[in-house]
């Protein structure tokens, strides 16, 4: 377990490194304007559009060994690319498109095949201790990732940044080939087609009456973030003049708070139950936005935003992995890969449209405007989570099942 949470954790530092590098190439280094900075966060959403739903079955017939190692040197590769391109005087806006675009596709590979690989190796009586585990070796890598990547552009440029990021994809695969033999893939897989295997993780979860819930208003989520996330880097640095470091900060104060709420989910869990603990962390999470809406420069306003940030990416963390231990013991070994895959479509799938929505509705209010819209839209989603039942579910289920219903 120790050697697949090194190599997941390095994998994620490279990609927290290129999330905070690749906006900061694009605004200050080839002017970005917000239509092209919506643009580019659009590309790197798509694949969790296209890319999810194959991705669970894809998984469920190849080695996922095979799966994680492919999809880190890819990575490395495509990372490798940037810098490359940089040195060349050939970056340009497509070439980031591109980027952007093929590096969100082998994520979404990767991280799908991560999932499955939890299950496999742990306890099933202790998976919700190696599921808050997880959450949280995770939260701590994308902090020292979003730090690492501040402060190499602090001292180097973006480009040469992205150069060390490609490193930390190698040492992912190379921790990956350390982690014992697992399961081969299920011999039934073979014998349906993809589209078949797909429909099953999307009838499991739209049949279950607390996934379905779940998937759907955090489907809701996921666009009102997307609608945020597509704005707030240019924002912060266009507007709020935070500047390249000031952004790492306040995106490694982030995920400072995810550590932290992964942590924190099992005890409040076991406190309060999972209902609970969901509808408050959907509910609070868009309040914790509101600062972003006031924020003016300067150093109180920096402070202020990276504060809120945290105790937002905290309350995610929380919802994150309630959501994860309640799907987990509710889905049979077969199908865990599926079902997660689905959500992933339902709630980061909504991403890409809500992008290009943002883009529509910045060009026509104004980015501010649109900012407020996507916070608006989380409050209704929290809302929606509330009158469903999953504001009932007090116990996580005891045993997981052996077969989907109906």
């Amino acid at each position: 377990m120790s050697v697949y949470l090194s190599g997941e954790a390095a994998s994620l530092v490279g990609t927290a490194v290129h999330t905070v590098v690749l906006p900061v190439l694009a605004v200050l280094y080839l002017h970005a304007s917000p239509g092209q900075a919506a643009h580019l966060y659009l590309l790197s959403q798509v694949p969790y559009l296209l890319v999810a739903l194959p991705a669970g079955a894809i998984v469920d017939r190849y080695p996922i060994k095979t799966v994680l190692i492919a999809t880190d040197l890819a990575a490395a590769v495509l990372v490798a690319a940037v810098p490359t391109a940089a040195a060349l005087h050939a970056l340009t806006m497509p070439l980031l498109y591109t980027a952007a675009l093929a590096l969100g596709s082998v994520t979404v590979l990767h991280q799908a095949a991560a999932s499955a690989v939890l299950v496999q190796l742990s306890d099933p009586a202790l998976l919700q201790q190696a599921t808050a585990r997880q959450e949280a070796v995770l939260g701590a890598a994308s902090t020292i990732g979003l730090y690492l990547g501040s402060g190499l552009l602090a001292v180097t440029s973006a480009a040469r940044a992205l150069a060390v990021d490609s490193f930390s994809y190698l040492v992912s695969a190379w921790c990956t080939s350390r982690i014992p033999t697992l399961p081969a893939p299920s011999a039934g897989a073979g014998r349906t087609t993809l589209t078949a295997e797909i429909r099953d993780g999307l009838r499991y979860t739209l049949r279950d009456p607390v996934l379905r819930p779940l998937a759907l208003c955090l489907g809701a989520t996921g666009a009102g973030a997307g609608v945020i996330t597509a704005f707030s880097a240019w924002y912060l640095l266009a507007v709020v003049q935070i500047g390249p470091t000031g952004l790492g900060v306040i995106m490694g104060a982030s995920g400072t708070g995810y550590l932290a709420g992964a942590l924190a989910s099992p005890r409040l869990i076991r406190w309060f139950g999972p209902g609970k603990v969901l509808i408050v962390s959907v509910a609070v999470y868009p309040l914790l936005g509101v600062p972003l809406l006031t924020a003016r420069p300067g150093g109180l306003w920096a402070a202020g935003l990276a504060v809120a940030g945290a105790l937002q990416l905290a309350a995610a963390a929380c919802a994150t992995a309630t959501v994860r231990m309640v799907r987990q013991r509710r889905c049979p070994p077969e199908l865990q890969a599926r079902t997660q895959q689905t959500a992933t479509w339902l709630v980061a799938g909504s991403r890409p449209f809500a992008a290009l929505g943002a883009s529509v509705l910045a060009a026509a209010a104004g980015v501010w405007v649109t900012l407020l819209v996507g916070t608006l839209v989380l409050a209704g989603s929290a809302l929606a989570l509330w009158l469903s039942p999953v504001r009932h579910l007090n116990d996580l289920p005891d045993t997981v099942p052996t077969r989907s219903p109906g």
